[in-house]
């Protein structure tokens, strides 16, 4: 029996293409979205099934959200850019997002305040990555190939969300209702698993280069980013309240 979803996402995710090809019933549509705020508008109105999102993003909502399964620890979250950070203008999905907040605690770990920079409002991680390409912004939170992207293009990786923010919860799957999309996690949380347990390494590399459009040696990167045990995959799912904490205290500290 297929198992049909409608999910909402910001990158697009080499651990539902794994999970695809390892069970074709997966009948799953990937959507990515432009903004934080636009996700949950589509959420609620019955766009999406589920989302990939920052747990960050369902701690900030009016409406019950669920968290169902931790996906990833931050998968390199990091500030990246050029220059000199104060007085910089720096990209972010909104002001108060999750990545915003702990991109404010990663500039105030270099010694530079909040309202030390400009900031300027982007949209997704992939909309930032080519807003920073581009020059029109000096600094932004990349992640989840991205920052490879950035990377090899000669920007470096300033502050770390894994050194400043330990221990990070960066992506869960979140629903309205957990129950139609139940196998579709389940899924989900055992092909995590088997990707940090090595089981996939040729199918992961391959679905990065499309998915992602990295070439191989950075789709390896890839494939040791997923397995890391400081920013990869969470290969139980379990999203643990030391982690949850860590975005909450973000929250709390910056909203």
């Amino acid at each position: 029996m297929a198992t049909t979803v409608r999910l909402g996402s910001f990158t697009p995710s080499v651990l539902l293409r794994v999970a695809r090809h390892l069970d074709p019933a997966l009948d799953v549509t990937e959507t990515l979205v432009p903004s934080s705020p636009a996700q949950f508008q589509a959420l609620y109105a019955g766009a999406y099934d589920a989302v990939l999102t920052s747990p960050d993003n369902v701690l900030g909502q009016p409406r019950r959200v669920e968290m169902l399964a931790a996906i990833d620890r931050g998968m390199g979250l990091a500030l990246y850019g050029r220059g000199e950070l104060r007085g910089a203008r720096v990209g972010v999905d909104v002001p108060t997002s999750g990545f915003a907040f702990a991109m404010y605690a990663l500039a105030e770990s270099l010694g530079v305040s909040r309202d030390e920079f400009e900031l300027i409002t982007l949209g997704s991680t992939p909309k930032r990555l080519q807003a920073l390409l581009a020059g029109d912004c000096d600094y932004t939170m990349l992640n989840a190939g991205n920052e490879l992207h950035a990377e090899a293009a000669g920007f470096t990786a300033v502050a770390r969300v894994s050194e400043v923010c330990n221990p990070y919860l960066g992506t869960v799957l979140a629903a309205l209702d957990p129950a139609p999309v139940a196998a579709f996690t389940d899924r989900m949380v055992e092909t995590a698993g088997a990707i940090v347990d090595g089981k996939h390494d040729e199918l992961v590399i391959a679905s990065a280069m499309e998915a992602l459009r990295l070439e191989r040696p950075l789709a390896e990167r890839y494939l040791r980013r997923l397995k890391d045990p400081e920013e990869g995959l969470v290969p139980d799912g379990v999203i643990h309240a030391t982690a949850l904490a860590t975005v909450a205290g973000l929250r709390r500290r910056f909203a």
